[in-house]
């Protein structure tokens, strides 16, 4: 009997011990940094991601009928897919999605076309602005370093617009890595980058989003016009219109604005000389002799509200400069090849008499609507 007991208390003993320790560690993990144990968020339906509010590249997973995709056999085709979003080493997050095609040189150009993702049960970017229910995504046109640059040039236009105003798109660089769901291709990965979706844009800027197509310049409110018109002239960029919102999506100030004039938002900037993009062929009725000469496509103004505007645009030029010195995904050599186009630009506007030979160009070539 006493034997038993003796073997329980000595085996209580040893438990109580073990206890102990286990305390001891844990107390020393919560207090060490040697120690970290980082919590796995829950993925709900209703979760808040902030996207567009760094700069860090986000690695996102699609899994879809790649094979299919990319045969590009009818642009209306839509498929079913799986979004999952690597939020950190311990968090991620999986949507149901359906893709179509979007673009439409590059659906034409590229082995690869972008995409708009719509999300079969809506997701929330940033708790003021509202649930999301579509979103575009921009990858590399084809595999390769080429292509590769063409995209994180293409990012780095949307940070140059961002400089002039806050109605503008905001983009989230991507590291995409496409698996296909019928085995047929292997997986890759490509770099890409989301587009703000506009109603984001509108929640953020107080603005209503106007879905007609019939407008012309003449209906914009005239200094957002001509920001654009001179913006898309400084990085040699034809391809956009105001009619049919070619590239150009239409905000209006506020349901109480009783002007009725709306603010235009760019966007889809592949052709842009500034890009470089070996598809980027100007139309022969341009008459543009290669990809970086420019061409000037807004409404006629006073020379006077020119000058005002390209004095505007020279004033942040330090600015601009500033984001292309800073932006950490082009070599030294791709930054030099920007700042070249873009010192062709500020160089003319910098001293009076080159600045009216400019003005000139502008009222000899701007639409007379």
């Amino acid at each position: 009997m006493f034997k038993l007991f003796k073997k329980k208390t000595y085996e209580k003993t040893i438990l109580t011990q073990f206890v102990i320790l286990v305390l001891s560690v844990c107390q020393a993990s919560g207090q060490s940094d040697t120690f970290n144990v980082t919590e796995q968020k829950t993925d709900t339906p209703n979760r808040i991601l902030t996207l567009f509010d760094t700069d860090e590249p986000l690695e996102i997973s699609l899994e879809f009928d790649l094979k299919h995709y990319m045969e590009k056999t009818a642009k209306t085709e839509i498929f079913d897919g799986l979004l999952t979003m690597l939020l950190s080493e311990a968090d991620s997050m999986d949507r149901k999605i359906t893709m179509k095609y979007r673009g439409e040189s590059r659906y034409l150009n590229c082995g690869i076309p972008p995409l708009e993702i719509t999300f079969k049960k809506p997701v929330y970017l940033d708790s003021d602005s509202g649930r999301v229910k579509k979103i575009k995504l921009v990858h590399q046109c084809q595999k390769g370093s080429l292509y590769e640059e063409y995209i994180k040039r293409e990012y780095l236009v949307y940070k140059l617009y961002n400089v002039l105003t806050d109605t503008s798109f905001r983009v989230r660089m991507l590291k995409i890595n496409y698996i296909d769901t019928k085995k047929a291709r292997k997986p890759f990965t490509l770099y890409g980058f989301f587009i703000e979706p506009k109603t984001i844009l509108a929640g953020r800027t107080n603005t209503l989003v106007l879905k007609t197509k019939s407008l012309t310049q003449r209906d914009m409110i005239p200094e957002t016009i001509d920001r654009i018109a001179i913006f898309n002239y400084m990085i040699a960029n034809w391809d956009w219109s105001v009619p049919g919102q070619h590239n150009v999506d239409i905000l209006k100030s506020s349901k109480y604005d009783v002007s009725g004039l709306g603010i235009p938002v760019p966007f889809d900037f592949d052709l842009a000389g500034v890009v470089g993009a070996d598809y980027a062929i100007p139309p022969p009725e341009l008459e543009l002799e290669n990809k970086r000469e420019r061409l000037f496509a807004g409404i006629c103004r006073t020379r006077e509200v020119y000058q005002k505007e390209l004095l505007m645009f020279l004033s942040k030029k330090e600015q601009f400069y500033s984001v292309i010195n800073e932006y950490p995904y082009l070599s030294k050599a791709s930054k030099k090849d920007i700042t070249v186009l873009l010192d062709q630009f500020f160089g003319q506007i910098e001293k009076q008499r080159s600045l009216n030979a400019m003005i000139d160009l502008f009222m000899e070539k701007c639409k007379k609507l």
